[in-house]
């Protein structure tokens, strides 16, 4: 074959791949929502099962519990695959594989479960897995980004409202809105992480008849719940469930998602117009090309690439908010194919736009020279009231300086205007015999750190860092 490709390798090409696998996500978030995850948990899930139903007083074996535990990772994929061709059943084709190399223990394994039994308490135990992926590397960025902070607490910068020069800050301040916004996703997602329960053993409806009858009525069926949902790691479960779990814990999860995202189009987008002023720039690798056509471009391709992958993260906000709304009674099958897709991509997603984001926060380039002679420019005529005040101290009439002010700031403002020159108020400040008595004090009160108020002291992280190598726990 061309290129040596074997077939197998030729045929990925031949069809669609999600780039958020192909291309982007990292290999643990793409390993938490893979096959090999979801069905492998599965017969984990239904081991627990077995194994408290034998603790409980069920007729189970130690043979049929051995048997299922050394099959747990050996799923004949293929073999599912054709039983689901024949079934239509996703949940009864991995029953039937996984019997099929487990003839001992194939009459107890899934027995009084329901479908939602393995499907929804393997979307929380990924749930919950994808947020301990996610929540070291937002603590990774907050880190990052605190550094960058501290580093240029004190270099001023022009601030803009509108996206129109106004008084200054300082590009550590700067660098702190972003932080904040930060430490607020990183509370969220640690919040929604740590609300997530377990679905557990409640049957087909929600309320555990089939285990009642099990257990021929006693209220073990109670137990058999908490000994589950320990086991797959939760300390709790939904006390109460149709089929499902309610579809309002997707919102909770992926809305605190879709709020990062908003937080990540927001400092790209701010990176992109800094990049465009050429004050701050992401890292440019030295062989990396900006454009195919003209090569002197350096393009801010990750901050674009985090935009433009940030508005999909919002985006699929939508879906689990339209599925937990049209849910009938306890529960209905029109949630399933939306779910396999906005779920996993919310995660990937969210990955994704994370390890750019670190990259661009571990080696941001600052250009002092650029950021001053920006402030130059337009200092002049930020600092005409300080000039005003100096020279009423000095004897002068607060009106009349106001007016001659006015004036030379008008013909200034002509110049850079309609001549695309530089901005000459200071120098018609001192050519004008009336500024004579403050001639001496103008550099002083054009100092741009006269400007920035206490933006050096805002930039203190007032909130204690995550520590991006501590694990989050149950």
């Amino acid at each position: 074959m061309a290129h040596g490709l074997s077939d197998y390798a030729a045929d990925e090409f031949v069809k669609y791949r999600s780039p958020l696998v192909s291309r982007y996500a990292s290999k643990e978030m793409a390993y938490n929502f893979s096959d090999r995850k979801k069905f492998t948990t599965w017969r984990k899930l239904w081991i627990y099962l077995a194994k408290a139903e034998k603790a409980l007083g069920l007729p189970i074996t130690d043979a049929q519990i051995l048997e299922l535990e050394s099959h747990a990772e050996d799923i004949d994929f293929a073999m599912a695959a054709e039983e689901e061709r024949k079934l239509r059943h996703d949940v009864m084709a991995h029953v039937h594989t996984f019997a099929h190399c487990c003839p001992t223990a194939a009459p107890i394994i899934h027995l009084g479960a329901t479908s939602c039994y393995v499907g929804d308490n393997t979307d929380l135990i990924m749930l919950r897995d994808g947020f301990d992926i996610l929540l070291p590397k937002l603590a990774r960025v907050i880190d990052r980004l605190a550094n960058f902070a501290e580093k240029y607490a004190d270099l001023p910068t022009l601030g803009f409202t509108h996206y129109q020069p106004a008084q200054l800050t300082t590009v550590g301040k700067r660098a702190c809105l972003w932080l904040q916004d930060l430490a607020m996703d990183m509370r969220n997602l640690q919040r929604a992480r740590d609300d997530l329960r377990f679905r557990g053993v409640k049957g087909t409806t929600g309320t555990q008849a089939s285990f009642l009858q099990l257990f021929q009525g006693t209220m073990i069926r109670c137990e058999l719940d908490r000994m589950v949902t320990e086991m797959a790691g939760f300390k709790k479960a939904y006390l109460v469930t149709g089929q499902t779990y309610s579809r309002k814990v997707d919102i909770d999860s992926l809305s605190n998602l879709a709020s990062l995202g908003a937080t990540v189009h927001k400092i790209c987008t701010d990176i992109r117009l800094l990049a465009n002023l050429k004050e701050i720039e992401e890292p440019f690798e030295k062989e990396q090309i900006g454009s195919s056509a003209m090569p002197y471009k350096r393009n801010p391709m990750r901050a674009e690439r985090c935009c433009s992958l940030a508005r999909h993260l919002v985006a699929l906000l939508s879906d689990p908010l339209q599925t937990a709304s049209v849910q009938w009674l306890e529960r209905t099958l029109d949630d399933s194919a939306n779910r396999r897709i906005s779920l996993p991509e919310s995660f990937l997603t969210a990955d994704i736009i994370l390890s750019t984001l670190q990259n661009i926060t571990e080696g941001l380039v600052v250009y002092p020279k650029v950021i001053e002679r920006h402030i130059r420019h337009e200092l002049p005529f930020m600092a005409t009231e300080n000039i005003i005040m100096a020279m009423v101290k000095a004897g002068g009439n607060r009106q009349d300086c106001h007016e001659k002010i006015r004036v030379l700031s008008q013909q200034a403002a002509a110049v850079v205007k309609q001549e695309g020159g530089d901005n000459d108020l200071l120098a018609r400040v001192q050519a004008d015999p009336y500024f004579t008595p403050i001639l001496g004090q103008l550099d002083a009160l054009l100092d741009p750190k006269t400007f920035i108020g206490r933006a050096p002291q805002q930039e203190v992280f007032s909130f204690d860092r995550p520590n991006p190598n501590v694990h989050t726990k149950l």
